[in-house]
């Protein structure tokens, strides 16, 4: 079985893979307001990956219970901070952050 083979270190790696890349299109890209969000996704879907993994090389369910709570907040975030965009895109015509200075205090 091919599931055997795989250790903890290689469910950790690609979770350390994803997050950097997620890290890269957050300090890359700072002007589309998109790809950002889609950068914190990949994030927290990187960090979830790590939870379960130890979750189920550790025999203990707390880190998938764990997961369903950051991808309920993390549906959450994506669904206000869509709307955001959508409001601010129909107010300025653009989703470029460097357009949207208006929300300075």
């Amino acid at each position: 079985m091919i599931a055997s083979s795989l250790t903890l270190g290689h469910f950790l790696s690609v979770g350390a893979v994803l997050f950097a890349i997620s890290v890269m299109g957050i300090f890359i890209n700072r002007k589309n307001l998109i790809v950002l969000l889609m950068a914190i996704e990949l994030m927290l879907l990187a960090v979830n990956m790590n939870f379960v993994a130890f979750s189920h090389f550790l025999g203990d369910m707390h880190g998938q219970v764990f997961v369903f709570f950051i991808l309920t907040v993390a549906a959450a975030e994506s669904a206000i901070g869509l709307a955001i965009l959508v409001l601010l895109f129909r107010n300025k015509s653009s989703i470029s952050v460097e357009t949207l200075n208006s929300l300075k205090g």
